[in-house]
């Protein structure tokens, strides 16, 4: 017969064990941020805006869908800023479960991405009369990604997080690689290799987050 004082007696260890491994787990899962947030919104914007500049300025000036010059650097001006807010907000909405220095860190650093594309924006758009046509595109994407290699190797330093850093890393050198390539290529480049890859990045690191 069950005695109302067994609620009251030690656990088995075993039990114990399993409790204290199901409560680190729920922590880890609510102080663990879902990958994707981070990764997607740049795969997507970098896929859909680098492959808009590759279509419409092609390696040696060729055209192979013709629409007016402002669209895709419009639609790389909006994605690149809405991916950047995006994660700012993505960010700071992540320290919630978090106090002290820790919360402020990551608001700080949310809200460094926010305020750091809009301006740049707001450089590139007083400077870019001043360059010459064949080059404001590669301006604005060359400049836009050296940002956002930056701000991914910051991230990782400040997080101590080995795999953003090496994303920034990765970021830096196609966007480097593309410049010296010139315009077209350096599209083609960082549409494939950099918005792929984000979007692949963002699976893998999923598929190895707590469940």
């Amino acid at each position: 017969m069950t005695s109302e004082h067994d609620d009251d007696l030690p656990m088995d260890p075993a039990e114990s064990l399993r409790l204290i491994e199901r409560e680190r787990a729920t922590a880890e899962r609510n102080l663990t941020p879902d990958p994707r947030i981070f990764l997607w919104p740049w795969g997507f914007a970098w896929l859909i805006s680098f492959a808009l500049q590759f279509l419409r300025f092609g390696p040696g000036g060729r055209v192979f869908v013709g629409m007016p010059e402002w669209v895709p650097l419009t639609v790389l001006a909006a994605t690149m800023i809405t991916a950047g807010a995006f994660t700012g907000v993505a960010g700071t909405r992540s320290g919630r479960w978090i106090s002290g220095p820790s919360r402020r860190q990551g608001a700080f650093y949310g809200i460094t991405w926010s305020v750091a594309f809009f301006g740049l924006s707001t450089v590139l758009g007083r400077v870019s009369q001043f360059v010459p046509d064949g080059e404001v595109n590669l301006l604005w994407a060359g400049a836009m990604v050296a940002l956002t290699g930056a701000l991914h190797m910051a991230g990782g330093a400040i997080y101590n997080d080995k795999s953003i850093f090496i994303l920034g890393v990765f970021i830096s050198a196609i966007n480097v690689a593309g410049v010296f390539a010139g315009p077209g290529w350096h599209s083609l480049l960082l549409a494939v290799l950099g918005g792929g890859g984000m979007l692949a990045a963002g699976a893998y690191a999923k598929s190895r987050s707590p469940r």
